[in-house]
C-alpha cells in the first residue's frame, strides 16, 4: 500500500477501568488473519519493529527481561521490560517500562479477537494510548494483509489522523 493513501480505521471498542491506583485501556480488535499470524507479528522483533511504537531487542516470544527502545523521528529512548507471559498463540503480558500490557488472542472463525489490556498511571492518557494503539493496530493489519506501511511512530502519528482517532476515544471513554 502507498503510505500517503494511509487513513484511520473507524475507532474500535474500548474502555477504561480503574486497576488499583492506575487506570487499564481495554481495546478490542476483529482482526482477518489467525491467532498464530497476529501472535508473530506481536512477537517476532523483526515484525513488531514495522508497526509497534518501539523498537524490541529480541523476539518477544519468551519471558525474560528486554528493551523497548522508543522511537520519535531521529531521537530514542530505551525502557526496560520483562515478559512476564508468553503463551503461545493467545496469551502475552510484558511491562514497558512503568506500565503493562496484557494481549489476548482468541480464535474467531478464520480470524482473531485481539483484546489490549494497557495499565498506565495517568486516566488522562488513556485516550492518548487508545489512539496511538490504534494507529499501530492499523499498521499492523496492513503488515498481515501483506501491503506494509512502514512503522508510524511518535509526532509523525499527528500526520496520518492521530488527532481525529484521539478526539473519537475522548468522546467514547468520558467519565461517567
Amino acid at each position: 500500500m502507498d503510505r500517503s493513501g494511509f487513513r484511520p480505521s473507524p475507532p474500535a471498542p474500548a474502555e477504561v477501568v480503574p486497576d488499583d491506583d492506575r487506570w487499564m485501556l481495554v481495546l478490542v480488535r476483529e482482526l482477518r488473519h489467525s491467532p498464530e499470524r497476529v501472535w508473530a507479528a506481536l512477537t517476532e522483533a523483526d515484525q513488531v519493529r514495522e508497526w509497534a511504537p518501539f523498537v524490541p531487542d529480541r523476539d518477544l516470544g519468551r519471558t525474560g527481561s528486554a528493551t523497548l527502545t522508543m522511537v520519535d523521528g531521529s531521537t530514542s529512548d530505551d525502557l526496560p521490560s520483562t515478559v512476564r507471559r508468553a503463551e503461545p498463540p493467545r496469551l502475552l503480558e510484558y511491562t514497558w517500562g512503568s506500565d503493562l500490557l496484557r494481549w489476548e488472542l482468541d480464535a474467531q472463525g478464520a480470524g482473531t479477537l485481539l483484546t489490549l489490556r494497557h495499565s498506565v498511571g495517568d486516566r488522562e492518557m488513556v485516550a492518548k494510548v487508545a489512539a496511538g494503539w490504534h494507529l499501530c493496530l492499523d499498521v499492523a493489519e496492513h503488515l498481515l494483509d501483506g501491503e506494509p506501511v512502514g512503522p508510524i511512530r511518535g509526532m509523525e502519528a499527528m500526520d496520518f489522523g492521530w488527532s481525529d482517532v484521539h478526539d473519537a476515544y475522548v468522546r467514547m471513554l468520558k467519565e461517567r
